[in-house]
């Protein structure tokens, strides 16, 4: 969603850029990005209720709310291979989380915690955090597709997939004034995901890195 650039500018967090995850696209408003990188996020060029059901809520898997201004689709949504197959709803639910996060202003939201670990979660923590320090929320709309998942070990995994965040924006709290509106070339977000398995056999965000404007996910 269009939340990054100006946020992240006045701000000057070093650790909150690359986690665009489920936050939305680039504002015109600012083309400094010097400072987006993201703590557990790898970067070159980089920066680290929902239509669809929830996941089960199987391993106590938390119940994940979202106001019906924000909403996500995801493709494919699953997987004919087992492992594959947790790996994408697992993903899913933790951009749900993150969203859920940044719309609580809670960076320590349960269910974020639920599905980060180590550097992962300090990133997604700072990444909402951000947005609780700025005084913003989101709305809109946000599509992942092209996901891809490679299975690299019996409790590793990891995962590709683009964002079409032209139609997800953040939002003023207090006015409830729209951030970052125009659709351009950087609206359109690739994301490299490391994930690992853990005894409850959820599969946790540990590691993200994102690109701004990937060829790859151009429409």
């Amino acid at each position: 969603m269009n939340r990054r650039p100006t946020l992240l500018a006045a701000i000057a967090l070093t650790a909150a850029a690359a986690l665009s995850l489920s936050a939305c696209g680039s504002d015109d408003s600012s083309k400094d990005k010097a400072n987006d990188k993201i703590a557990g996020a790898d970067t070159g060029k980089e920066k680290s209720a929902s239509p669809s059901a929830p996941a089960s809520a199987a391993a106590g898997r938390p119940k994940i709310e979202l106001p019906s201004d924000v909403t996500h689709s995801f493709s494919p949504e699953e997987s004919e291979d087992a492992v594959k197959n947790a790996v994408l709803k697992d993903n899913a639910e933790f951009i749900r989380a993150l969203d859920a996060a940044i719309v609580a202003q809670n960076p320590r939201l349960p269910a974020l915690e639920f599905y980060t670990e180590g550097e992962g979660a300090v990133a997604a923590e700072e990444w909402v955090k951000a947005f609780t320090d700025a005084g913003w929320t989101i709305t809109g709309a946000v599509r992942y597709f092209d996901r891809q998942v490679t299975v690299n070990s019996k409790n590793a995994a990891s995962l590709s997939y683009c964002a079409d965040e032209s139609k997800g924006f953040s939002k003023v709290i207090k006015t409830g004034e729209r951030k970052g509106t125009k659709v351009t070339k950087d609206s359109y977000v690739a994301y490299g995901v490391q994930v690992e398995k853990n005894s409850k056999g959820v599969w946790e965000l540990v590691k993200i890195v994102s690109t701004e404007g990937a060829d790859r996910c151009q429409p």
